[in-house]
Parts: C-alpha cells; structure tokens; sequence
C-alpha cells in the first residue's frame, strides 16, 4: 500500500512503543476535515457509518478519525450513488470487491507455492 510510518506514542497506562501501520490507514482526520476533503456532509459521514459502508478508527475518547483508505472508499461510494446505486447495493458491491481482492491475493499466494513445488521436484 504504503510507505510504513513509525510513531511512538505514550500513555499513563502504556510504557512507551512503537507502531508501525501503513501511512494510508492511519486516521488521521476528524470528520469535519474528512467531509470538507470529501465534499461530503458530515451527517452522511455518519449514516454512511450506521450503514457499515465505512468505519474509521476512533481515539481513545471515541472521536472519529478517518484515514486516506477511508477517503478513498469515500470516493468510491460517491462514484457508486452517482451511478445510481442505493445504500444497499453500495454495500454489496463494497463487501464483493473486498472478497475478490482476498480471492485475487489467495490464488497468487497458491500459484507461487505450486510453482514453487513444481522447482523443488523437478531433476536438476
């Protein structure tokens, strides 16, 4: 995806560590940045959680904090409801397109370890 980004943190309970998260999904925007980035309001951001279309990370006091994936998804979204498509079906295709970007990542992981199997048996 990214580029790791480290950041250490320190709480009253934690000792200090550090964290590595690719940079896209980090929250890093409050809802009010994410629906001016967005263009869209921040009521709808929060249906659009309600409908499980998006979830972004929240703070240690609960605040929404919207990361670049959730941007992205976002656009996404807009992109489906300009074509036409309720809620409902936005969070089909959402569900169906994450399933077969796993299923795309499976089979590539199988073909390596076939291909892989193939090498070690064959004469040298």
């Amino acid at each position: 995806m990214g580029a790791l980004h480290r950041k250490v943190t320190s709480t009253r309970n934690e000792a200090e560590l550090i964290e590595e998260s690719p940079r896209s999904e980090r929250g890093v925007y409050g809802i009010s940045v994410a629906s001016e980035l967005s263009g869209i309001g921040q009521q709808t951001l929060r249906l659009y959680e309600q409908r499980g279309l998006l979830t972004p990370s929240r703070t240690q006091g609960g605040t929404r904090r919207y990361s670049e994936a959730d941007l992205l998804r976002l656009r996404q979204i807009t992109a489906l409801i300009g074509a036409g498509v309720n809620l409902a079906g936005v969070a089909r295709i959402l569900v169906l397109e994450s399933q077969n970007t796993e299923l795309q990542a499976d089979n590539a992981r199988l073909q390596g370890d076939s291909n892989s199997e193939m090498a070690d048996s064959s004469p040298d």
